[in-house]
């Protein structure tokens, strides 16, 4: 299974612990370096997938300032997914560097 970068960042998310809907988008946001801004549509429609596919799961549900808050989990199959997933990608990191190493440089000049 090959995922969008949006939906490898929110499984990288959750790999360390389980978080809510804000901390998955603000650890989005970090992993990215600023460059994948989660909006709420996107980030839920992406969970529902995520839980009905079982790589993510429901970890609890609380109660804050009267709003249910509820936190999700990478599950096991989420877990090998996401590996697979980054070892895809340093694949294709590695046949990128190997590309690069062949291109000709010109003569006395910069690279």
């Amino acid at each position: 299974m090959v995922v969008q970068e949006p939906t490898f960042l929110i499984l990288t998310a959750l790999a360390a612990q389980p978080l809510h809907g804000y901390g998955i988008v603000q650890s989005v946001a970090e992993l990215s370096e600023g460059d994948v801004k989660l909006r709420p549509g996107t980030l839920y429609g992406a969970l529902d997938r995520l839980d009905q596919q079982g790589l993510i799961a429901v970890d609890r549900e609380e109660a804050v300032n009267g709003r249910l808050r509820r936190y999700y989990r990478l599950t096991d199959g989420g877990a090998a997914a996401l590996s697979e997933q980054a070892d895809r990608l340093r694949r294709r990191s590695a046949a990128v560097d190997r590309q690069l190493a062949l291109r000709p440089h010109p003569a006395g000049g910069a690279a």
